[in-house]
């Protein structure tokens, strides 16, 4: 059965444009994989810790040597590694904060980049991710216009690269954005760049998707 893990992150609950993107990607994924499974994780409603000292201890101790204390500090990587490694797509929802992705999804980022588990290291192979086979989808929101296309700001969208490499160093080489700019500033900006990306949304999964809350 196909298996969606859905990911957001902007603190925006309500005229959200990252949540309102990921809403169409959701129902043209769901379009095309009628029964499929979709695993909901909002990190605003239910906001995850930071990592801890107890928690990187825990990371960086091997199995063998595990002990009550260190198994309950990465208790909740565990469970959200078990989400990511169950999933076959990955969608992923976040507005650009400050040239950059909220620290509600950087927290997630940091249980869910781990040594042994999504990512490994060996001499010979050096460091290499340790997932695949599955397909990464960001629904981006960028409140001005020029990032996306090699725009005038684009040297300051710190969001989509670092994404881009943190997806390809765990092993997951097809991610794709969908893109809408001028959210904040450029009203004409905005209708072009969702007009476009809902274009871009029909063609990736072959069907004439309806309009959500933009």
């Amino acid at each position: 059965m196909a298996h969606l893990l859905r990911i957001d992150s902007s603190s925006r609950l309500q005229d959200s444009h990252s949540r309102g993107l990921a809403d169409e990607i959701q129902a043209a994924w769901q379009a095309r994989h009628p029964g499929g499974q979709v695993t909901r994780r909002d990190l605003v409603v239910e906001p995850l810790p930071h990592i801890s000292d107890a928690t990187i201890a825990g990371f960086f101790t091997p199995e063998d040597q595990q002990t009550t204390q260190t198994r309950a500090a990465t208790g909740l990587s565990d469970r959200l590694i078990a989400e990511l490694q169950a999933a076959d797509t990955i969608l992923i929802g976040v507005p650009m904060y400050n040239f950059s992705v909220p620290s509600a999804l950087k927290a997630w980022i940091d249980h869910i980049v781990r040594i042994g588990h999504t990512f490994g290291f060996d001499p010979e192979k050096g460091l290499h991710g340790l997932l695949g086979g599955k397909a990464v989808l960001i629904a981006a929101a960028y409140g001005a216009s020029g990032y996306v296309d090699n725009g005038p700001y684009a040297a300051m969208d710190f969001l989509a690269p670092y994404l881009r490499g943190l997806f390809n160093f765990l092993g997951l080489s097809e991610v794709e954005f969908f893109a809408v700019e001028g959210s904040s500033t450029d009203p004409a900006a905005m209708d072009a760049s969702l007009k476009k990306t809902r274009e871009d949304i029909a063609y990736r999964f072959g069907a004439t998707i309806s309009a959500c809350a933009g």
